[in-house]
């Protein structure tokens, strides 16, 4: 029996989560908050068929450096409107950009697709997004909650049953005092694989009980090949934030995205697909302004990403 892997984003300097759920509907959302202030913030989008918000402003060469909330969600492209209520809270909160005549808020969102397992007429909206506002603190649970209430992995097989997926969450702490945390809703297409053994921890099955892979239906299985299914484009996704209490550049946090989706793509097989939105936010809180090894640092995000989604499918065993 595996452990979960210690730690979670929240151990992060300023760095909160707070999760909500319909659990009738079997969809949620994630909110991670950084501090009042905002948190220096990157984006990097892998899958072909995101559902986001607020990503252009985060590209390098424009404006805006910072942000101050980043919303997980499902609901597919509905639940979009969950950011609305984030913002709402923030500007009330007098948290936002300061343009003279109001604040604004930047709130960069990504959305996963849940709606065939629970309700598809009922999504994250508004009210959901203000209650995980509401609800941020550091304590955090992982599994069937928040964005990854109705998540499930290991959908490429023909009339195979799904695995359950679920919200995980990761970090550890490096020799010179800084802090990586991740947080991933892993709703991938793909199967799911353990970091350091290469097991397969989660996949489809079949109605008797049998277990089938993915990798074994792409290489090598041609008759197989038959069974599997295309999936609706944009009908899984895998979404998440790494967080560091580091100074970084607009530029290095753009980057320490991408490297966070190397942990996707140890753990879930096949990642990147045109059927997952794959998205992958980076904050840094900058509570050490030293300068750092960014090398380091970029190794540490791909490890606790890939820690934090082996976590989203142990903590739901036993």
């Amino acid at each position: 029996m595996y452990k979960l892997y210690p730690g979670a984003i929240t151990q992060v300097h300023g760095i909160k989560v707070g999760q909500v759920q319909n659990e009738a509907a079997k969809t949620g959302a994630t909110l991670v908050m950084a501090p009042k202030e905002g948190a220096i913030a990157g984006v990097s989008v892998r899958g072909a068929a995101p559902g986001t918000r607020e990503t252009d402003v985060l590209k390098n060469g424009n404006l805006v450096e910072q942000a101050h909330a980043v919303l997980l969600a499902g609901g597919s492209a509905f639940g979009l409107a969950a950011a609305d209520g984030v913002m709402r809270h923030l500007a009330q909160a007098g948290i936002g950009i300061d343009m003279q005549v109001a604040r604004v808020p930047i709130v960069p969102a990504a959305v996963l697709f849940d709606l065939g397992v629970g309700s598809a007429t009922t999504y994250p909206d508004a009210a959901m997004g203000h209650a995980a506002c509401i609800a941020a603190s550091k304590e955090m649970q992982q599994g069937a909650v928040g964005a990854g209430t109705g998540a499930t992995v290991g959908k490429l097989v023909h009339q195979a049953i799904p695995h359950a997926g679920g919200v995980g969450t990761a970090s550890l702490t490096m020799p010179e005092g800084i802090t990586v945390g991740a947080v991933v809703a892993v709703n991938a297409m793909g199967d799911i694989f353990h970091p350091e053994t290469n097991e397969c921890i989660a996949s489809g099955k079949m109605p008797d009980g049998t277990r089938v892979l993915a990798e074994g239906m792409l290489y090598g299985q041609a008759p197989a090949l038959r069974q599997m299914r295309i999936p609706p484009p944009g009908s899984n996704t895998t979404i998440g934030v790494v967080a560091v209490d580091c100074k970084l550049t607009k530029a290095q946090a753009n980057r320490l995205a991408d490297v966070a989706h190397d942990g996707l793509a140890r753990t879930i097989r096949p990642v990147h697909t045109q059927m997952d939105g794959d998205t992958m936010f980076a904050l840094a809180t900058e509570r050490i302004p030293n300068e750092i090894n960014f090398v380091k640092l970029c190794a540490a995000a791909a490890e606790v990403t890939a820690r934090a989604v082996a976590n989203a499918i142990l903590s739901q065993r036993g």
